[in-house]
C-alpha cells in the first residue's frame, strides 16, 4: 500500500449519467453495468454528485414519485471526491469521515474512475479493510 495513490485503487472509466437523465434511465444503466452507483455529470463532463440505487428506492418510488419525471439532478447528492494521485489514506480517510462506500476519482477536473468496496477488498490488508468497514457500518 506504501506510495499507492487513488489511481493503482480504482476501477477506471466510470460512465457519468447526465443530470437533466430521469430516474428510470439511471436505474436501467445501474441494471445493464450491474452497478449500484452513477457519477452525476453536467453537459461540461464535471461531476454534479452521485445516485445510488438506494436513493432511487427511497426518494423517489417510497414517496410515490415517478421515477420517469424525477432526474438524476433532482438526487444528486455526495460531492466527495479524491484527486487521482492522492494516497490511498486520504482517499481511505474520505471514505471514512463521509460514510461513504464509492469514491469518484478525479483527474483535470474530470472523472476518472472509482473507489468501491470490491476495490478496497481487492487491495488492502485484512486489518486495514476491517477498520474500513467497521467505520463505515458502525452506528457511532
Amino acid at each position: 500500500m506504501a506510495n499507492e495513490t487513488a489511481r493503482d485503487l480504482m476501477s477506471a472509466g466510470a460512465t457519468c449519467i447526465e443530470a437533466h437523465e430521469t430516474l428510470d434511465r439511471a436505474a436501467q444503466m445501474m441494471r445493464d453495468m450491474n452497478v449500484g452507483a452513477l457519477p452525476i455529470c453536467g453537459p461540461d463532463d464535471r461531476l454534479k454528485g452521485i445516485i445510488t440505487d438506494r436513493d432511487i428506492v427511497l426518494k423517489c418510488v417510497a414517496e410515490g414519485r415517478d421515477p420517469a419525471a424525477m432526474t438524476a439532478s433532482d438526487l444528486a447528492t455526495g460531492l466527495v471526491w479524491v484527486d487521482a494521485d492522492a494516497s490511498v489514506e486520504d482517499a481511505l480517510a474520505k471514505m471514512e469521515t463521509n460514510q461513504i462506500r464509492r469514491l469518484p476519482v478525479i483527474e483535470d477536473g474530470r472523472i476518472i474512475g472509482m473507489i468501491t468496496e470490491a476495490d478496497l477488498a481487492r487491495h488492502l490488508p485484512d486489518e486495514r479493510l476491517s477498520k474500513f468497514v467497521h467505520s463505515i457500518y458502525s452506528p457511532f
